[in-house]
């Protein structure tokens, strides 16, 4: 299937979903997760409109932010990977999001380098939403608290959270730790008077699930660009 096709039927699919649950699906982003896919595929997902690109290896990221700036300069590179704090100053350098904040000292390594001319950092927390312990991510009873203190950092700006659930087919079942992720952000904001106007959650297999819970970012890659293989540039 063209790169082209793939885009448009995830886009409907998007549009669908969004429909049925009753909201704009201009409220809904789409993120191309292009992690190990080459910079040449993204330019190409980039001139058929896509803006947004989820990315898991900071080398990499790093590498195709550069060999892309020059055509492609309004672009949002977004970080969706676990962080090791010896990546975070590339990440603040280049990145325009992270979505897998899961401890404090993380986001104070991010605000403090980031760069002085560069907006905000914009960042989720990451909820390890069914405490799975091959997954990263902060637990939904300790979110409240590192959301506070992240929420303080100045440059950085939280804008909610996200999370990657234990994979489940039934559809009614794909909509549970959604709902639990949705009703964790809704509780944070207003016990703490914060604007989180972000729920980064959905992939190309329940993202319909995910919108029906209030998604506002899904991360879709293989149904945009294909099984993945090798890394590469």
């Amino acid at each position: 299937m063209s790169l082209e096709l793939s885009l448009a039927q995830v886009r409907q699919r998007i549009e669908q979903a969004a429909t049925a649950a009753g909201r704009d699906p201009r409220s809904v982003t789409l993120l191309a997760v292009s992690k190990t896919f080459p910079a040449p595929d993204v330019a190409r997902a980039a001139a058929l409109g896509q803006t947004d690109f989820g990315e898991n290896y900071v080398q990499e990221a790093v590498d195709k932010i550069a060999a892309l700036r020059a055509d492609w300069p309004a672009l949002q590179w977004h970080f969706i990977g676990p962080l090791q704090s010896n990546k975070t100053r590339d990440v603040a350098a280049h990145l325009d999001w992270v979505h897998s904040i899961d401890r404090l000292k993380l986001a104070q390594r991010l605000n403090d380098q980031r760069p002085a001319d560069k907006p905000p950092l914009q960042v989720c927390i990451q909820v390890n939403i069914d405490q799975e312990a091959t997954k990263s991510g902060v637990s939904a009873d300790e979110a409240p608290a590192l959301a506070l203190a992240v929420a303080a950092l100045p440059r950085l700006r939280l804008r909610g959270l996200m999370c990657i659930p234990a994979a489940r087919t039934d559809a009614a079942a794909q909509r549970e730790p959604f709902a639990r992720l949705r009703h964790l952000r809704d509780a944070i904001a207003d016990a703490h008077g914060l604007a989180l106007d972000t729920l980064s959650m959905g992939m190309s297999a329940d993202l319909e699930a995910a919108i029906l819970e209030g998604a506002t970012l899904v991360r879709v890659g293989s149904a945009i660009f294909g099984t993945r293989s090798t890394r590469s540039l």
